[in-house]
């Protein structure tokens, strides 16, 4: 990966915002995403496709769900910049991290995608 790329990747907030928060928890459902981020779906899977398309995160879908993570072939130096980041505007991401952590709980409930109105807190 160039460097260019990564800083292009990296030049809209959202985009920043989504990538940073994929790497505090590792792994996030795009549904989650777009509750943490108060983003509608297709604005966050436009910015998730981005991201992907540069390399920095990979999908898996699981049923009905996509997950997010960072992508394992991330080179060392990209992570550290993210890290550092993050590290240096803590409050970046104070309002979306508690957000996601809510979401997912909520999701979790939802389990298959039954008949529950939870539910809709996850499409």
């Amino acid at each position: 990966m160039e460097a260019v790329t990564l800083f292009k990747c990296l030049s809209d907030l959202s985009r920043l915002k989504l990538l940073l928060l994929i790497d505090q928890v590792e792994e996030a459902c795009v549904c989650d995403l777009m509750s943490a981020m108060m983003l509608d779906q297709p604005r966050t899977s436009r910015h998730l496709r981005d991201l992907r398309q540069c390399g920095v995160v990979q999908d898996q879908r699981r049923g009905k769900w996509v997950y997010y993570r960072i992508h394992p072939d991330l080179p060392a130096w990209a992570l550290t910049i993210m890290r550092t980041t993050a590290q240096a505007h803590p409050n970046l991401l104070r309002d979306e991290r508690a957000a996601l952590q809510s979401a997912s709980a909520d999701r979790d409930r939802c389990g298959d995608g039954g008949d529950s109105s939870l539910n809709l807190l996850c499409r």
